[in-house]
């Protein structure tokens, strides 16, 4: 299906009904998707998802109305909606109120981007997904594709990306019910690699023995994996990194703006679009540069700051998405051996997965969360039990700060895998990371 003529065709059309002083943007969603679900070993639903959503917004005299349709390809059928929505905009634009700090489009922007891939036949995903689970008690859902997005407005702004991707997002049980949790993800499906992956959570879940470990509220020294502290990053997106938040004074990174703290030099963030994991174009049509250092030595050099929040505040705008949230975040890795991560724990715990995040005191910096899925406790260097489940509530100044042993050399990729309404795209690269000490309270 020749989506990219159709949107184009669609964008023409519509543009050309342009009334007086007008601003007309159109948002593409769209994709054609496998998703193959299953749990205790079988394959339990598989189909072809083919869906698109394209979203008209109309904008004059400061005042702005969206509406969604549809997007099915076939322009006869995507041109009367949207030709319907467009007058329905017009009778309802007057009635709404003023925004000040709405954000018209301008300049000519242009971009497309294709990141074709090598994905399994739709006939291929259930057998090769479980012919490596055969005889484990294994859930999991995989979803592989094309995804679309794409952007034009009525000042000449258009951008298209697609992309074909995958992900495998899975867990392994015991007969107990403890789990073990992976994913794999990519462009190219490698058997290796995939295989690879399975052996890592087999071997944990080979340590997941009956029982496990009740430890007492207190600190204790503690390893992240990369799917951890890819959660940790996270936070960052709700209420830290966007100068939105700054200068409302609700950020987590309040005090490092300030300089009235600093992290530890070995904290390296950087928004990175490089890889083509995700669109470099936001809401507003504007291109971000392929690199920004956020965090650099600890430090903090730049913030995500929008059009509309640079229109408020007059200050010059990074080109983020009106959340300023981070969309292609990678934490630069540090000098331990991955390999080596036990021995150089000695005694403490290993946690493999947080969840259930959330800002227990959002201006000092503080998380709380919980641990879950495969978390150990190690001692001189050998994992000796898996730990019942605790809550930690822990500053990102001290675990990014003064209790940062190090970081290991090596990244990970931790995909988005939700898929609600679409796919999501793209992820989070990180290391694993050591902590002297992390607080667990309960």
């Amino acid at each position: 299906m020749d989506w990219e003529t159709t949107f184009n065709q669609l964008v023409d059309a519509l543009f050309s009904q342009r009334q007086g002083e007008e601003a007309i943007k159109l948002t593409l969603v769209a994709e054609d998707s496998q998703f193959t679900r299953f749990n205790q070993g079988r394959v339990r639903q598989t189909g072809i998802v083919v869906s698109g959503e394209i979203t008209l917004t109309l904008m004059v005299s400061q005042r702005t109305a969206s509406a969604s349709v549809p997007f099915t390809g076939d322009k006869g059928t995507d041109w009367s909606l949207l030709s319907a929505t467009l007058e329905e905009l017009r009778q309802e634009l007057p009635t709404l109120p003023i925004d000040p700090y709405g954000v018209l489009p301008e300049g000519s922007a242009a971009s497309r981007e294709l990141y074709p891939g090598h994905l399994l036949p739709a006939e291929q995903v259930a057998p090769t997904l479980m012919s490596p689970l055969a005889g484990l008690d294994a859930a999991g859902l995989y979803a592989g594709g094309r995804s679309l997005r794409a952007y034009a407005d009525s000042e000449g702004q258009r951008h298209w990306f697609e992309t074909e991707t995958f992900t495998l997002d899975y867990s392994l049980f015991t007969p107990d019910g403890q789990a073990v949790k992976g994913t794999y993800a990519g462009r190219d499906w490698d058997d290796n690699a995939y295989a690879a992956t399975l052996a890592e959570s087999k071997t944990l879940l080979g340590r997941m023995v009956p029982g496990r470990k009740t430890l007492e509220r207190g600190q204790y020294r503690t390893y992240l994996a990369p799917a951890a502290v890819a959660e940790l990053v996270g936070m960052l997106s709700w209420g830290g990194i966007g100068e939105g938040s700054i200068r409302r004074g609700g950020s987590a990174l309040g005090r490092l703006q300030r300089c009235e703290q600093t992290l530890s030099p070995q904290v390296h963030l950087t928004e990175d679009f490089s890889q083509g994991q995700v669109p470099r174009f936001n809401q507003y049509g504007q291109l971000a540069a392929v690199m920004l250092p956020l965090i650099q030595s600890g430090r903090l050099v730049n913030t995500l700051v929008s059009a509309r929040t640079a229109k408020e505040y007059d200050i010059p705008t990074t080109y983020a998405e009106g959340g300023e949230y981070l969309r292609s975040p990678i934490l630069a890795p540090g000098t331990l051996a991955t390999e080596a991560i036990l021995e150089i724990l000695d005694t403490g715990l290993y946690v493999s997965n947080l969840h259930y995040l959330n800002w227990s005191d959002r201006p000092q910096g503080r998380i709380t969360g919980m641990t879950r899925y495969a978390c150990f406790w190690v001692e001189q260097g050998k994992i000796i039990t898996p730990i019942e489940n605790l809550r930690f509530d822990e500053s990102l100044y001290n675990f990014w700060g003064d209790y940062l042993i190090g970081l290991t050399q090596e990244t990970t990729f931790v995909p988005a895998v939700g898929s609600y309404g679409y796919r999501d795209l793209g992820g989070t690269q990180v290391p694993g990371m050591l902590l002297d000490r992390f607080a667990y309270t309960l």
